[in-house]
């Protein structure tokens, strides 16, 4: 069974940064996405990349401070938070997906990680 294990949440005070991980235990996929959950929200997405040519694609609220990233040695998507906000707080999850994808479609997902930025 696929999974897709993310890791480096974590508390943060607003200016600072964090890296999240994910990494897909048994195949590469064709597009890697992050999404998050802030309480009471609906999940939305973040950024995405391809794995083939690495192309990007952004929300509007991660454009500028946000970077998505992978390593094809390691199988492992990263985003790279910088600038953090109090809004950034929310439950991050990893997708994938065996086609092209950008803010919708994906049908393999991880078990999130907690970002809290502090103010």
């Amino acid at each position: 069974q696929v999974q897709l294990v993310e890791s480096g949440g974590g508390l943060v005070q607003a200016g600072g940064s964090l890296r999240l991980s994910c990494t897909a235990s048994e195949r590469t996929f064709s597009t890697y996405a992050m999404f998050r959950q802030a309480p009471g929200k609906e999940r939305e997405f973040v950024a995405a990349i391809r794995w083939d040519a690495g192309s990007t694609y952004y929300a509007d609220s991660a454009k500028g401070r946000f970077t998505i990233s992978r390593d094809t040695a390691k199988n492992t998507v990263y985003l790279q938070m910088n600038s953090l906000k109090p809004e950034d707080t929310a439950v991050y999850y990893c997708a994938a997906s065996p086609g092209i994808r950008i803010a919708v479609g994906y049908a393999y997902w991880g078990q999130g990680t907690q970002v809290t930025v502090s103010s």
